[in-house]
């Protein structure tokens, strides 16, 4: 696997994730997200960041968690997919983890036909799923929420 490196480290309902560190922009506290009518269902709504809008897209809907209504405690990873960037709900954000070629288990081989991870890593205290984000928006997601952007006056 080509993808070793470093890797920011999040939480969702207690259990880790992990992004490659150069898709990641910044991390910002959470704020009042606005809703993005016609968005596909995976996208709570947009947010500002620093005059740039920014879709919110829900990482629990994808990973089957149960659903969680932002909150301020909760932080947006602001990160960059193929297409976009996008802002990323997490319970916490945990840090940068160096991560080997050698410690990360293809994803096929332990989640099959799961598009949106990458790979595995087995810690000490549980096991840290490697977040894809090139795969993360299907193509029908991806095309609806740049239509939603446009006629809500967004640049997609």
């Amino acid at each position: 696997m080509k993808d070793s490196g470093r890797f920011v480290t999040f939480t969702l309902e207690a259990q880790r994730y992990a992004l490659a560190l150069s898709s990641v922009e910044n991390v910002v506290r959470a704020v009042e997200i606005t809703s993005l009518p016609k968005a596909p269902a995976i996208v709570l709504g947009i947010i500002n960041v620093r005059g740039r809008v920014i879709p919110v897209v829900d990482i629990r809907k994808r990973f089957g968690l149960p659903p969680g209504e932002p909150g301020l405690s909760e932080q947006f990873i602001i990160a960059a997919t193929p297409k976009r960037p996008v802002a990323l709900v997490a319970d916490g954000v945990d840090g940068v983890m160096d991560i080997g070629e050698q410690d990360m288990i293809p994803a096929g081989r332990v989640l099959p036909d799961t598009a949106y991870v990458k790979g595995v890593v087995k810690l000490r205290d549980g096991l840290l799923l490697i977040h894809d984000l090139a795969g993360f928006l299907a193509l029908e997601e991806e095309e609806a929420l740049a239509e939603a952007l446009k006629k809500n006056g967004q640049t997609p």
